[in-house]
């Protein structure tokens, strides 16, 4: 697929990037239903590819084949037969080796201390491989987030081979993001919502997320292609006439694109269920992610509108002084929940794994107490067996 769209949807100085990415495929037929999400392979820093070539003495041009038992520099005049296509050095870097974002494990340090030439360089690794420097070793690496590259150049000294290198430094490992278009209003296209992810360790250094960045990065002028695949997602898509109860704060929003987009086509050419859709951010003026999407949808006749048995409702938690999160709407809305959720609705929530998920749910426990009248134990019981009736969804992320 190539990027076709690279849209800032939150405003400069509200202390967050949130994007959203456009999608085109290559060629038709791809195949993906709402609810579902897309992995990406990210790219790595072209500088640091190069810097960890020439710091571990590497020919980037060399040829090699890689195989469960190990890897092997590549000649054309070798009788070896292998199964396995050669390629180059540096291209199984770019896409195989995550040496710009994950940090080496123990064992890493353990033996890259057989390695090392230089005695000082030797003793600190050895003692950070033992439990002795398990604590430091955390402090150094694990909360600074250090990379293999950075713990290279901090020994330079230490001249592991390739071989070692391929077994010892992680895997580049592919991203999942929530789909957030319906594959009926977009043929041919995946869009997605990211928050770019950027953040200071104890020691200020600044860090980014590989994935997040690397796409805020792209132009779409560049029609840059990107190694993705489509993945089965947690939130199951609903049948048209299905009432739906939606909570998705913050990027929890992603995924009710879709959702609302294919409930517009489906309300067009027949009957749907209602939709209730509970949104929140921090500032109306700052983040409000998609605002012209919802409240289009929300005027008379749309999925969101009151007159089709909906409703769209937004939590700006900081607009005022005391902070305002969905649950709060939803409280204030426990007759139209409650309403719904009598009439059969399933549930969907996603966003941040922290607290929402857990207070949300602890909220629809005191809406289906209140509204009907029923004990604790009793609201507790009530939600559990929709979750087992397979009406509870949640996609939550750290």
């Amino acid at each position: 697929m190539v990027e076709i769209k690279n849209q800032q949807l939150t405003r400069e100085g509200c202390g967050k990037d949130v994007r959203h990415f456009e999608f085109e495929a290559l060629s038709s037929g791809i195949k993906y239903q709402v609810g579902d999400a897309l992995e990406v392979l990210p790219g790595q820093n072209p500088a640091a590819i190069d810097a960890f070539i020439r710091r571990c003495n590497l020919n980037p041009d060399s040829l090699i084949t890689v195989h469960p038992g190990g890897t092997e520099i590549f000649s054309p005049d070798s009788s070896k037969k292998t199964s396995k296509a050669p390629v180059k050095l540096k291209s199984f870097v770019e896409l195989a080796m995550d040496i710009s974002s994950a940090s080496p494990r123990r064992y890493f340090f353990e033996v890259l201390s057989f390695f090392a030439t230089a005695e000082h360089e030797k003793e600190r690794l050895q003692y950070f491989a033992s439990p002795e420097g398990r604590d430091d070793l955390y402090e150094y690496n694990q909360k600074e987030h250090r990379t293999v590259l950075e713990v290279l150049e901090d020994f330079p000294s230490a001249q592991m081979p390739f071989e070692w290198l391929v077994q010892l430094v992680p895997p580049l490992k592919t991203r999942a993001f929530s789909i957030s278009s319906s594959p009926s209003a977009h043929p041919n296209q995946v869009h997605l919502t990211v928050n770019v992810v950027s953040w200071n360790t104890p020691f200020k250094r600044k860090r980014t997320g590989l994935c997040s960045t690397w796409l805020a990065g792209l132009n779409p002028q560049d029609r840059v292609y990107l190694p993705v695949w489509f993945l089965k997602g947690s939130l199951p898509p609903p049948p048209p006439s299905l009432p739906l109860l939606l909570i998705g704060p913050g990027t929890g929003c992603a995924p009710f694109c879709g959702f609302v987009e294919e409930r517009a086509i489906q309300c067009a050419i027949g009957s749907t269920g209602p939709v209730l859709f509970f949104f929140g951010c921090r500032n109306e003026e700052m983040d409000f992610l998609y605002r012209d999407l919802w409240l289009s949808h929300a005027q008379r006749g749309g999925v969101l509108s009151e007159d089709k048995g909906g409703g769209f409702f937004v939590a700006f938690s900081r607009d005022q002084l005391q902070k305002v999160y969905v649950q709060h709407k939803m409280q204030e809305e426990s007759q139209k929940v409650w309403s719904l959720l009598s009439a059969g609705a399933s549930i969907y929530v996603a966003g941040s794994s922290t607290k929402m998920p857990t207070d949300v749910q602890s909220c629809l426990e005191e809406i289906v107490m209140k509204e009907s009248g029923v004990s604790k134990e009793a609201s507790v019981r009530w939600l559990r067996a929709l979750e087992k009736a397979g009406k509870y969804h949640v996609e939550a992320w750290s």
